[in-house]
């Protein structure tokens, strides 16, 4: 039973997508086929949990080939984490769809292409085999490049054309570094990876293919100097699908430099994490005085998520038990606390007409419902208490200080002030000045504007109680960050004692 769940979180959604494939002319069926599917991930995910938690690391080798010969997925608790979230995320998104989705996006493949790209982040998030990683990346390029210019206007053609080629690049060094990985070691199984990497004749090698995987991955999470592609493409597709992608993506890529740099390349820590500090900080301040630069809400949330994968990477870059289960609680923090101000800003554009802060105005006056949804995730990605955010930064800070890290801690903290500085500008110009023309109703049919209102409203719950309820997540993480620490338990349960 358990390896069949352990199968799910690539059963499901290839399931649905072929399903909404044969309801192609049926679009209520689609709309019922995405919300039911999306529903069963995130059971399956908390499943994986509980299963985890319970008897620890699973695997199921695919095919009954023994390792290292065959295809290794592996559920540790790091992964039904990422499972987990990603169906909760999903699942939001899929309710929100149903209201803001034009009709000829869906007749053209949204619900299919949604479910592609879910099975292509669980893939990415289960897999055993550095080679499978990469093709589960190009099934999420796949999906995601389509998803972009579903609709073909103009920037959004031009925003694929930019995404893709820079995720081309990425995929080009992604595959170059394994092979080279391949002919040193001659296994593609990261765990047999764990054990020969140990042991090799040219550290100075597996350094330099580390580096390419850094920087690979970099590009996918965009990460200082790579993330231009981000605010670029980000903000040409319907918001939904940016939301989607700012809570999923760029999370993908930090999962990979997570997974790589605890696993596999620890010969040199005092180089590749140090770097991976480097780059945080860069990352953080490039983000966020991008965003204070904004005036387009997308472009300017598109920003913070740059600025926010450098936190991700402060945590990684640390590399110990308390920063890296800081960087997992920030990071169901920031995929919340993210997509939820895209849902927000979606909302905005439709009462307002625009999606330029300059021209929005009197939103707290008409709609205070709106300006609360507003206010909690933004508060929460200040890192103002008692939200998630910061609670999250105070791991983060507490962990930089006791190893002494005092430069990028200060970053950190001027950074959340910028953050809140952008914040501000938004809740100055959107909602606070007054409006220079009448507002427009929130249209649609009761159940549509159910379905924009409740994912925010269910969001900026979950933003709360991860900050009120924090301590049993951050609990949580420490236990999986003490697993990510130790690369032994990984190794012991996907060999079966095999040298």
């Amino acid at each position: 039973m358990a390896d069949y769940l352990v199968l799910l979180p690539l059963i499901l959604p290839l399931s649905f997508a072929i399903l909404t494939l044969l309801a192609w002319h049926r679009l209520i069926w689609q709309r019922v086929f995405a919300v039911t599917g999306s529903a069963l991930l995130l059971g399956c995910g908390l499943a994986l949990l509980l299963l985890v938690e319970r008897e620890g690391i699973q695997v199921v080798q695919v095919g009954n080939w023994p390792p290292p010969y065959g295809i290794s997925l592996v559920v540790d608790r790091l992964s039904a984490l990422m499972v987990t979230v990603a169906g909760g995320l999903a699942l939001l998104i899929a309710i929100f769809s149903l209201g803001s989705m034009d009709e000829a996006r869906l007749r053209y493949g949204f619900y299919p292409l949604f479910f592609v790209l879910l099975m292509g982040v669980c893939g990415a998030f289960i897999t055993g085999d550095i080679f499978n990683l990469y093709v589960w990346f190009e099934v999420m390029l796949m999906a995601s490049f389509v998803l972009i210019a579903l609709g073909g206007e103009r920037a959004q053609l031009e925003g694929a054309l930019k995404y893709v080629i820079l995720n081309l690049l990425s995929s080009a060094l992604f595959l170059t570094a394994t092979a080279v990985l391949y002919s040193l070691t001659g296994t593609l199984n990261m765990a047999d990876l764990s054990i020969r990497l140990r042991t090799t004749i040219a550290p100075d090698l597996v350094t330099t293919v580390a580096v390419m995987y850094m920087v690979a991955f970099s590009i996918k999470a965009a990460v200082f100097p790579l993330f231009f592609w981000l605010p670029a493409s980000y903000h040409t597709p319907p918001v939904t699908v940016t939301a989607l992608f700012s809570g999923l993506l760029t999370k993908v890529g930090v999962y990979a430099l997570v997974r790589v740099f605890t696993l596999l390349f620890l010969a040199d820590v005092a180089f590749t994490h140090t770097l991976l500090l480097v780059l945080g900080g860069f990352t953080m301040v490039t983000g966020v005085l991008g965003a204070a630069a904004q005036y387009d809400i997308r472009r300017l949330l598109s920003f913070h998520i740059i600025s926010q994968i450098g936190y991700l990477l402060m945590g990684l870059g640390l590399f110990s038990r308390s920063s890296l289960a800081a960087t997992l609680y920030f990071m169901v923090h920031v995929i919340i606390a993210k997509a939820v101000l895209f849902l927000v800003a979606e909302i905005m554009y439709r009462l307002g007409g625009s999606f330029d802060l300059r021209r929005l105005g009197g939103l707290y006056q008409a709609y205070p419902w709106l300006a609360l949804g507003f206010l909690v995730p933004a508060l929460s990605l200040a890192g103002i208490p008692p939200l998630s955010g910061f609670f999250g930064k105070l791991a983060l800070v507490q962990a930089g200080l006791a190893l002494r890290q005092e430069v990028i801690v200060g970053v950190s903290l001027g950074v959340s002030l910028l953050t809140l500085f952008s914040m501000t500008k938004i809740w100055q110009e959107a909602f606070w000045k007054p409006a220079e023309h009448a507002l427009k109703p929130l249209s649609g049919s009761w159940g549509q504007r159910f379905a924009l209102i409740i994912p925010i409203v269910l969001m900026g719950l979950i933003t709360i109680g991860l900050g009120l309820w924090a301590e049993p997540l951050y609990a949580f993480a420490l236990r999986a960050a003490a697993q990510l620490l130790d690369p032994g338990s990984y190794v012991a349960a996907v060999m079966g004692g095999r040298p």
